[in-house]
């Protein structure tokens, strides 16, 4: 509970609101250290350079962060979900079968600073979007798919395979 994860990072200790902050893409899946990256080259913020559109690819995916037999949802997988909420805000989320909390926080990619958010939060989907990966955004008032940017650290929810 707590953790940001960059999007495609495995649980390496980067998800840790503690983490240092590198300016340092890794070339490869895993960084090999616990740092979180901040990334600042236009248009694509990614931690890995270059991008790899494979990772968090279902529960045998690479830098998978769930635990064994469950994988991060898709795009599709979390939109039926909101989709199937009694509101679709923050109330319809933590309604839901999923229980989805406002984890009132994201980590920015781009300088490594917590914003605290007091109206919701956002969840990683293993969705690809050009250069982003898409999230879904939950705030007091709506929710939505909206894509974001990789090196952000946002939120996960395993969902058992």
């Amino acid at each position: 509970y707590g953790d940001t994860y960059q999007w495609g990072r495995c649980s390496d200790g980067h998800e840790k609101k503690t983490s240092s902050i590198t300016g340092t893409l890794s070339s490869n899946d895993s960084p090999g250290h616990s740092d979180f990256i901040v990334v600042t080259v236009f248009p694509i913020f990614d931690w890995r350079s270059p991008q790899n559109n494979s990772l968090w690819q279902g529960v045998a995916g690479i830098n998978n962060p769930c635990p064994n037999g469950y994988r991060l949802p898709t795009e599709p997988e979390l939109n039926a979900e909101r989709l199937s909420w009694t509101t679709n805000d923050a109330a319809g989320a933590f309604a839901s079968p999923l229980k989805l909390i406002s984890v009132n926080s994201l980590r920015s990619g781009i300088n490594g600073i917590f914003s605290n958010l007091s109206f919701g939060g956002y969840y990683w989907s293993s969705t690809i979007n050009g250069f982003n990966a898409m999230s879904l955004n939950i705030t007091n008032s709506n929710a939505t798919i909206d894509p974001a940017i990789r090196s952000n650290g946002i939120s996960v929810r395993c969902i058992k395979s």
